[in-house]
């Protein structure tokens, strides 16, 4: 069997299979087509585009534990970020 074969065209290729710039091209286009998908996607599509999404964002956080977190997109970053811009601010 082969990454063509049946079992991988529903799903795609296994994410542990894919070498890093693979990898990075699969992420890249799942979060391109992901509004289309939520949109006008059936049933069906939505349910297997989450569970490809998941499926290869979960292999990249596994090759990437220390990856780098920007404070702005941290809980703490993101309240100092809206207080001054929302209208409420609860703290």
């Amino acid at each position: 069997m082969n990454e063509h074969d049946i079992g991988d065209t529903m799903t795609g290729v296994d994410p542990s299979r894919l070498d890093d710039q693979q990898l990075m091209k699969e992420l890249e286009t799942i979060h391109r087509t992901r509004h289309d998908t939520l949109l006008y996607g059936s049933n069906d599509a939505l349910r297997a585009h989450n569970d490809r999404m998941a499926r290869l964002e979960g292999e990249w956080l596994r090759r990437n534990p220390r990856r780098p977190v920007a404070p702005g997109r941290t809980r703490e970053g993101a309240r100092e970020r809206g207080c001054g811009q929302a209208a409420t601010c609860l703290l």
